[in-house]
């Protein structure tokens, strides 16, 4: 199929394809099709046509048919000139195959997806774009590796000494949960506190605990059944709800994202978009970033009835349309993820 040169390309720019097995490893020396591997080629989108050549400024006799699908018209940005791609060539012909059983939005989705969005610079810190500006709550996550012997001594003392402070006025902290994980780490307490006022109410908190007496031997006492502890100090989303108390029974699920550094900002858009595909249930908590301790760290807080209720509400996610994009969005920035059931305590907030 010839390229006809007097209708403008909507888009050009470099192929890449890596030399060898393809996709699974279901590709030799060349495809099904016949089309050789290639390192890379320079394509051009024309009328909804995908050509490719050896290199840019050959004309039509250089120039192979490579895919067509009926897409709707794309219309890059104006700062869009050259796009970089990189997608394996087996596996698109496969995909394309596939789409003639989708919907005309779908197939625009997807060949939207193959290529990268330009990314406006910062011009602020992601702890300043991504938060909530009408309030100043500082959170702070606590995770306690309790000895199995001790664990339940260990609830019986948090549940006896945490009430105390978060009823106590002088003290301008707010007990939001409080948990023992089921599945995860296990013998392991995770706590969650709210200072309203941010870091001045933080330091005050601490330096009022330092003169109390039962809480420093509390921490005593409590230090005895614990094999290690951490914590860090979270800032929470500005387009996730805020943590509120909630009627039990639930379990609770924090999935934890360690993300690539400097794609926080780049998470928190996508995300902001996604989160009304997880609100139907009310199953959404609460959304927060680290802002002190391990960086780039996001914890995202749900909540169900039960491990039955998560699975399905978790792949209903998937039946709508936008999810998936979310997911093939973020994936990339994450280095490593964990997720934790949760039972909260008798204690706690969130039940």
């Amino acid at each position: 199929m010839r390229r006809d040169h007097r209708i403008p390309p909507t888009m050009r720019g470099w192929l890449h394809k890596q030399v060898g097995l393809g996709e699974c490893g279901i590709v030799g020396p060349q495809d099904s099709s016949g089309l050789r591997l290639w390192k890379r080629r320079w394509f051009v989108l024309v009328d909804l046509c995908l050509y490719y050549y050896r290199a840019p400024g050959l004309g039509g006799n250089g120039a192979r048919f490579l895919l067509c699908f009926a897409f709707p018209p794309h219309t890059p940005r104006q700062t869009t000139a050259i796009v970089s791609v990189c997608v394996s060539l087996p596996l698109a012909l496969l995909m394309a195959r596939s789409l003639r059983a989708y919907s005309r939005d779908a197939e625009g989705s997807w060949f939207r997806s193959l290529f990268v969005h330009k990314v406006d610079p910062r011009k602020d810190a992601h702890s300043n774009l991504l938060s909530k500006k009408e309030t100043s709550n500082l959170y702070k996550i606590q995770f306690h590796n309790v000895k199995p012997e001790c664990l339940d001594a260990y609830n019986s003392l948090t549940e006896e000494v945490l009430p105390k402070l978060h009823s106590d006025a002088d003290y301008p902290c707010d007990l939001v949960g409080n948990w023992n994980t089921w599945y995860g780490e296990q013998d392991q307490a995770v706590h969650l506190w709210r200072f309203s006022g941010g870091y001045p109410a933080l330091m005050d908190c601490m330096n009022k605990l330092k003169q109390n007496k039962e809480y420093l031997d509390f921490r005593k006492e409590r230090s005895r059944m614990l094999l290690s502890r951490r914590n860090q100090l979270l800032l929470e989303f500005s387009f996730w709800n805020e943590p509120l108390p909630r009627k039990g029974p639930n379990i609770y699920e924090l999935r934890t994202y360690k993300l690539k550094p400097g794609t926080m900002i780049e998470w928190g858009n996508n995300w902001a978009r996604a989160i009304k595909y997880r609100q139907e249930n009310q199953e959404a908590v609460g959304g927060f970033f680290s802002q002190i301790g391990e960086l780039y760290v996001v914890h995202h807080l749900w909540a169900y009835k039960d491990l039955q209720s998560r699975e399905e509400t978790r792949n209903a996610a998937w039946r709508k349309r936008g999810w998936d994009e979310n997911v093939y969005y973020t994936v990339p920035l994450i280095r490593t993820m964990e997720s934790r059931i949760m039972i909260p305590l008798k204690i706690s907030p969130l039940q």
